[in-house]
């Protein structure tokens, strides 16, 4: 993994055979980056994602392997009792246009990885909600 930062903006290729969430921790740690938004492309050969059931407070998550290009991936950085805090969605296509997607749980690279990082001055902490079980912004 290899990055540039222009100012609040960060370009970050994530290399064949890395798995993103850790390279977007990494970059997030070693730049101090507490508050920014998310987008990126590449293609994968392994992820997993979830999908939130409320009345059971639980995920639902699915592994998938083979080729598949991200499509779209989108979140936010945030930090929790001050520690680092990612909230991911990615979807990705296979060789028949088939998406799949949810809530990011780890995605293995496996050609290249594009991803810019919007930093934003400031800090929003999340906070657990009781009502969904998730943490969500507190203000």
């Amino acid at each position: 993994m290899e990055y540039q930062r222009f100012g609040n903006t960060v370009y970050v290729r994530i290399d064949r055979g890395e798995e993103l969430t850790a390279a977007l921790r990494c970059v997030c740690e070693r730049e101090g980056i507490r508050l920014a938004h998310i987008e990126a492309l590449g293609a994968c050969d392994c992820f997993t994602v979830g999908v939130y059931d409320v009345e059971k407070k639980e995920y639902h998550a699915h592994t998938f392997r083979g080729s598949f290009e991200i499509v779209s991936l989108h979140g936010t950085v945030t930090t929790m009792q001050g520690a680092y805090y990612a909230h991911l969605h990615m979807s990705a296509a296979n060789a028949q246009g088939e998406v799949f997607g949810g809530h990011l749980n780890e995605a293995y690279i496996s050609a290249t990885c594009e991803m810019v990082l919007t930093v934003s001055d400031g800090c929003i902490e999340r906070q657990n909600d009781p009502v969904t079980g998730l943490n969500l912004f507190r203000f």
